[in-house]
């Protein structure tokens, strides 16, 4: 790993910090391990995340802003293109940038379009080595990738480029992680109560929850083809918060495997949403899921913008 020399001063700094790879690289997870809580959902099934979400670390002498993005890759439609604009802007506006590799599976062309990008970018750069617990297999090839695309010697990538090891399952190397992201951040105030964990909207975090369930459950067969809403929340007496949630397909055929043999998918999803929703907002909630569909919905802007997809 290429050491940095620290700045060693007790100034306060502040900034973002983009995490960007391909799919699957691992880049919720680490993000809730840094958190120690969940904050973005993690599934095995590539492109979950869909949005640019905040999560926000804070210590005595630094707020990190890390902002998991969706994973870049070969988009097929028009909300695949969204994704990965929403991507390459974040890295945009970052202060530092996290590009997290996946060293368990080898490199394929979509992390060669990242480095490619990545190598325009003029700020910080820390390579995450990831899954390192997974024997990484592949980090000898993902070093030569960035020193074939950049032509630079990965020993001579200058201070503003590091190389660190990590795994976002097991917690290797984050603390150091978390040092080289403070040393490259700017002086700043927080921007950020010290309490606060991440800035993502109440509603999409429960209608987040409910789609790791589904797409944990159905594992490949439909998990591009569906989203989720909400529709109304409303406070019951008791202390009772009752969420109605629509999940949207674009078939018939796609609105009979979500909902199951006599409802068993709809109802296991529910049940373990309810009780992760229960944990996490610390009251009671009652759940109701329904399932309808709308046609080539990942096509139309005005049904990507009405499901919280964009804005």
């Amino acid at each position: 790993m290429k050491e940095k020399e620290s700045k060693k001063n007790n100034d306060f700094r502040c900034g973002f910090v983009a995490v960007v790879g391909r799919p699957n690289s691992g880049k919720s997870t680490l993000i809730n391990k840094i958190l120690g809580k969940k904050i973005a959902i993690v599934t095995r099934v590539p492109q979950t995340t869909r949005n640019a979400i905040r999560a926000i670390y804070n210590s005595k002498n630094a707020q990190i802003i890390f902002v998991d993005t969706p994973g870049m890759h070969a988009p097929k439609d028009r909300l695949g293109k969204l994704m990965n604009r929403t991507g390459q802007q974040t890295a945009n506006d970052a202060d530092v940038i996290l590009h997290l590799m996946d060293t368990s599976k080898a490199p394929g062309k979509e992390e060669e379009v990242i480095v490619k990008e990545l190598d325009k970018k003029n700020k910080p750069i820390i390579l995450g080595l990831n899954k390192v617990d997974l024997e990484g297999k592949y980090i000898q090839e993902y070093i030569e990738l960035w020193q074939r695309i950049t032509g630079k010697d990965i020993n001579k990538l200058g201070s503003e480029i590091m190389l660190m090891p990590l795994s976002g399952l097991t917690g290797i190397h984050i603390k150091e992680l978390i040092d080289a992201i403070i040393d490259f951040l700017p002086e700043s105030v927080a921007l950020y109560p010290q309490d606060a964990v991440s800035d993502f909207p109440e509603r999409l975090f429960m209608a987040e929850i409910v789609r790791e369930k589904l797409f944990n459950l159905l594992r490949e067969e439909i998990p591009f083809g569906l989203s989720v809403s909400v529709e109304e929340v409303e406070e019951r007496k008791k202390n009772i918060l009752a969420v109605y949630m629509a999940i949207v397909v674009s078939r018939e055929s796609q609105k009979k495997i979500v909902i199951g043999k006599r409802g068993s998918i709809l109802k296991k999803a529910g049940t373990q949403a309810r009780k992760e929703l229960e944990k996490t907002l610390k009251r009671k909630i009652y759940l109701e899921l329904y399932v309808k569909i709308r046609r080539d919905w990942r096509e139309n802007t005005q049904i990507l913008q009405e499901l919280g997809v964009i804005d």
